[in-house]
């Protein structure tokens, strides 16, 4: 089921895209409405599931990592034991910020950090090559830090 957004609707989103931590004062200023009428709003979105948390957003080169790589990992061997010691062991490497299961040619996307490239060439020979189960791997660094916003489907334009 889809959710039914008008305008405001949409605005509030931006807003909230933009800074998951405004006020229901704040947002109503950014958007036009008194604050009892954008936590009326705010709330309906929460409960309609369109809202479902607000989240920090951390700067991993502040935090020292300098370099992201995206990972396609293809399993050498399939089966329910293989996948679950695989995840199990996938989601102790601290470097490893998101597992993803996929459907596709892989059978994990994985974003791990690294200090250096240097960095990822250690985390991927000794940790994540030596995963149970692992076949194949493809890197991916990446090279622009801007992504493409949920803004930008709701109406807004992409950054530039």
């Amino acid at each position: 089921m889809t959710a039914d957004l008008d305008d405001t609707d949409r605005a509030i989103l931006r807003a909230l895209i933009e800074d998951g931590s405004l006020s229901a004062k704040a947002l109503g200023a950014a958007v036009g409405l008194s604050q009892p009428a954008a936590w009326r709003r705010m709330k309906r979105l929460e409960e309609a599931g369109v809202i479902t948390g607000r989240h920090a957003v951390l700067d991993a080169e502040t935090l020292g990592f300098g370099v992201t790589v995206f990972l396609g990992v293809k399993l050498g061997t399939k089966g329910r034991v293989s996948l679950v010691e695989f995840e199990r062991a996938v989601i102790a490497i601290p470097e490893v910020q998101v597992v993803q299961h996929v459907l596709g040619v892989y059978d994990y996307r994985l974003k791990v950090v690294a200090r250096d490239l240097g960095d990822f060439e250690r985390i991927l020979r000794r940790r994540i090559m030596t995963l149970p189960g692992v076949g194949e791997i493809e890197s991916n660094v990446l090279l622009s830090k801007e992504p493409l916003t949920p803004a930008a489907l709701l109406g807004g334009a992409p950054r530039s």
